[in-house]
């Protein structure tokens, strides 16, 4: 098995011993995304809304880097701290997956880094 890391300015480094993301055998397994803006690490203001969006857009960035998109996306989970915002979180995801929407799981979570209230991974084919 070959492995290659993916890295890219347009989502946030990462704050530990991880990559981004990582291709394996044709398929690319995304690093969990909160919503930290890349130019500073910091947390977006504003509520669930805008941190679901800066999610979205930094895992989108995580796929250009890797030669995908979100058609090629097989399976998500989202982490989330306040149940209660799955309607919300739900209805902007949706915008950005593709039909037929990846398989998915939602888990309900304590906490976060850096207090965000939204995380999101993927897996996707690559090629």
């Amino acid at each position: 098995m070959t492995r290659r890391a993916v890295s890219t300015a347009g989502a946030p480094a990462a704050i530990g011993p991880y990559s981004q993301g990582i291709v394996a055998d044709g398929f690319l397994f995304a690093a969990g995304q909160a919503a930290l803006d890349p130019a500073d690490g910091s947390l977006v203001p504003g509520g669930i809304e805008p941190e679901t969006e800066r999610v979205l857009a930094n895992l989108t960035a995580v796929l250009d880097a890797a030669g995908a998109s979100w058609g090629d996306v097989v399976k998500t989970t989202i982490f989330l701290v306040d149940m209660s915002d799955f309607a919300t979180v739900n209805s902007i995801y949706g915008r950005f997956v593709g039909d037929p929407p990846p398989a998915r799981s939602t888990v309900g979570v304590a906490a976060l880094p850096k207090g965000a209230r939204v995380e999101i991974e993927l897996v996707a084919r690559v090629g």
